[in-house]
């Protein structure tokens, strides 16, 4: 028998994104984190096919991407009473995608984008709250086990 260990990665304070290696196929990758967003209190507001829009273009796109829009309703009603214009940072987007065979699920960090826009510590404190669920989300998708039920 064989154990595998899983690490949960903490975000670089240096880095913007934050991207996890899955060893899921693409399509169950998709399936779990949606299965994730869900479990952590999040709702999956549209999902955007961008490889199969570009192919739909005519454009030869070899990769698979798919951006997530999540968001926490709660979270996001602290935000925009706090501060109407910041609706264009909302909602949170995961990616999945590939690249070069290898299963990726990422996303800009929420923490040092909302930085950018705003100074209000309250709304620093929600971000980092958003942070650390999101970051979750994503080990969670990355790790979480078979999205098939095998029969016994």
């Amino acid at each position: 028998m064989s154990l595998l260990a899983f690490v949960f990665l903490m975000p670089d304070p240096m880095n913007p994104f934050f991207v996890v290696d899955s060893l899921k196929s693409f399509g169950d990758a998709c399936v779990d984190l949606e299965h994730a967003v869900v479990a952590h209190g999040f709702g999956v507001l549209a999902v955007h096919d961008l490889a199969e829009t570009l192919r739909s273009k005519g454009l030869s796109f070899p990769e698979s991407c798919r951006v997530f829009e999540v968001c926490n309703p709660q979270q996001a009603a602290k935000v925009l009473a706090a501060d109407m214009s910041l609706n264009m940072a909302l909602p949170c987007r995961i990616s999945v995608y590939t690249e070069a065979g290898q299963t990726r699920i990422g996303m800009i960090r929420p923490e040092p984008m909302l930085s950018m826009l705003s100074q209000d510590p309250q709304l620093l404190a929600v971000a980092k709250q958003v942070e650390a669920s999101t970051t979750e989300i994503i080990q969670a998708a990355a790790m979480m086990g078979p999205t098939t039920i095998s029969p016994c």
